[in-house]
């Protein structure tokens, strides 16, 4: 299955087809893994407003299809994101900024967006780094649940380079991630990491070979899909919540999140595969 935003998504297993103008490909496999690509390689993949609101289109894709349990999002050619294009040129940011409040009206409806919709996502996101994700992209990145880089990936926040802010989620998203002292450190001086450096800052989950990084990612992503459905998007729900909550509120959440989990078809699965000594087989049902 391939997406454009202008045409109604199907299934029909995996394609290849050119996408020419989209700046991002979505492609939706019958082995329940979806790929989400940033297709601006020439500007490293720097979003626009048109790129935001394709990114959301595929998101939300993504998350209506029951049939797909887990989500890769990477860059095509050498970088995964290096944040907002700011060359300039881009017509819809000129028609953005000729509105009331039009840098926060932009901000809202452009990164913001996606940023919160990944927030609000109860199924797996992987981030595939394969090269430079800063500012805006290292808060892309970090809007997933996990961060598998290539070894050769960048990250950290260049938005002081330019007198500006981590305004795309990374004042929120960098001191959890990092702590308040590093991520300030970090944003202060426009710093840099290499993937080593970041792996050790808690800014990624794994660092591996980068000739290895898709076929490791797809195998991490291909044993998540492989697991009960439901209860991989409970178990993510429950966590995400319990950052926020007390240890009573989390308690009851998990008490209403067994009322959910326990009747499934998927657990009587789960129990019949161990007492025949299988792998289950699980249907999300």
């Amino acid at each position: 299955m391939f997406w454009r935003s202008s045409h109604a998504v199907t299934w029909d297993g995996r394609e290849d087809i050119a996408m020419g103008e989209q700046t991002v490909l979505y492609t939706a496999g019958s082995d329940h893994i979806a790929e989400l690509v940033l297709n601006r390689p020439s500007a490293l993949n720097a979003y626009t407003s048109r790129m935001c609101r394709e990114l959301v289109d595929a998101l939300d894709a993504y998350q209506a299809d029951d049939r797909l349990r887990c989500l890769i999002i990477t860059g095509a050619g050498r970088a995964f994101c290096a944040g907002g294009d700011i060359r300039g040129g881009d017509e819809e940011h000129d028609n953005y900024l000729e509105r009331q409040l039009g840098h926060a009206v932009q901000m809202r409806e452009g990164m913001h967006r996606v940023i919160a919709t990944l927030h609000r996502m109860d199924k797996p996101v992987i981030a595939m780094i394969n090269g430079p994700a800063v500012a805006g992209g290292l808060a892309l990145a970090l809007a997933c649940d996990l961060r598998i880089a290539g070894n050769s990936a960048k990250l950290g926040d260049t938005s002081g380079r330019f007198g500006l802010l981590p305004d795309e989620g990374g004042a929120w998203l960098f001191p959890r991630a990092m702590g308040l002292d590093r991520a300030l450190k970090m944003s202060w001086l426009a710093q840099v990491y290499s993937a080593a450096e970041a792996l050790a800052l808690g800014l990624v989950t794994e660092v591996v070979p980068q000739e290895q990084l898709r076929d490791h990612t797809r195998a991490l992503a291909s044993a998540i899909a492989a697991k009960a459905p439901i209860a991989t998007r409970l178990v993510k729900t429950m966590m995400r919540h319990g950052l926020d909550s007390t240890l009573e509120r989390a308690l009851n959440d998990a008490a209403m999140a067994v009322m959910i989990a326990n009747p499934t078809e998927d657990v009587r699965e789960g129990v019949r595969a161990f007492a025949e000594k299988r792998e289950p087989r699980f249907q999300g049902k």
